[in-house]
This record gives C-alpha cells, structure tokens and sequence, in this order.
C-alpha cells in the first residue's frame, strides 16, 4: 500500500504529463482511435483521419505550450480548444454517416464538454496567475527602496 502510495506522488520529468487535463487528452484521442479503427470505407477515410488528427491535436497543443511562458501556454491551450471544436464537428459528421451509433455520439460530446471546461479553467488559472504577478510587480515598483544597485548614498 505504501509503496502505490510512493508511486502515485512521482511526479513526472515532463511537466505537462502531471496536468489532468492532458491525461484526458490522451485519452479522448485514445478512445476516438478506437471507434474509428474499425471504419474501412474508402470514402469516409479522410474524415476518419482528420478526426484523429483533431483528437490528438488536443493533447499535442497541451503538451507543447507547457514548455513555454504563460502568455504561449494560454495560446496553445486556445488552440487545443479549436481542436475540441473541430471534433464536435468530426462527432456531428460520423453520427450522421452511421459511422457511430448514439452512445458513441453522446460519450464523445461528453468527452468534449469535459475537455472544454478543464481547459477553460486552465486558461482562467493562468490568467488570474498573471495578474496577480503584473499587480504584485506594480505595487512594488511603488515602493521606494532606495538606490537600484543596493548601495546608499
């Protein structure tokens, strides 16, 4: 028992691999692979594709903007939310082509819909964080500590 507890506290050498939001990323393009593997018709390949390349895309944009400032993330995130768009979009397409049937229809919204909030809140997080930073950097540009190079005159 302690030794799972141990496990789950490691924390990961790449960073974005920690966020929850990108682990259900990685699941929801998981899971689209799967319902659309089974798709062999020739005419509805493309769709197939562009719908997991969409799904992946989400997680691939989590992933790169984490390595970068806080401004890049938040554009990224911005980003991964077009994917989300672009696959309610896939979902809408393969349900009325037959290629998923009303429970897959309805679980990919319900993956989409989580994947939206999660990231909005993330968006909303780094926000609030730069605020917070630009506020504290003004309040002490306003303080008055004496010379810049830390020596009195």
């Amino acid at each position: 028992m302690e030794q799972e507890e141990q496990e789950e506290k490691v924390v990961s050498f790449f960073r974005f691999e920690d966020l929850r939001v990108y682990g259900k990323a990685v699941d929801y393009a998981g899971w689209v692979v799967a319902q659309m593997g089974s798709t062999q018709c020739e005419s509805q390949s493309t769709l197939v594709r562009s719908f997991c390349r969409s799904a992946h895309d989400i997680a691939l944009n989590i992933a790169e903007g984490s390595s970068r400032s806080k401004a890049q993330f938040d554009h990224y995130l911005k980003i991964s939310k077009t994917a989300i768009r672009e696959c309610v979009v896939f979902t809408e397409v393969a349900h009325r082509q037959g290629m998923m049937d009303s429970a897959q229809y309805t679980q990919s919204r319900e993956y989409l819909m989580e994947l939206t909030r999660m990231i909005g809140a993330l968006i909303i997080s780094l926000q609030r964080s730069t605020e917070r930073r630009a506020t504290a950097e003004s309040d002490d540009d306003m303080v008055d500590d004496g010379p810049a190079d830390g020596y009195s005159y």
